[in-house]
């Protein structure tokens, strides 16, 4: 059975560009490091509204 590894990550709005660069990036790395290539990976960026992100007892909109 084929392996396929799966990145996810959770962050604030991202232009397309930095998207295009986090996933390539990413892929490189885990692929290196896991000694996979870079085909195997998927990558999952899920983005949060400010609106949606709690920290330290307030929502980041209103910092």
């Amino acid at each position: 059975m084929k392996i396929m590894p799966v990145i996810t990550v959770e962050a604030p709005k991202l232009t397309k560009e930095q998207k295009r660069k986090l996933v390539k990036e990413l892929t490189a790395s885990a692929a290196n490091t896991m000694d996979l290539p870079e085909q195997d990976f998927f990558v999952f960026v899920k983005e949060n509204d400010r609106d949606n992100i709690g920290v330290a007892g307030e929502l980041l909109s209103d910092r």
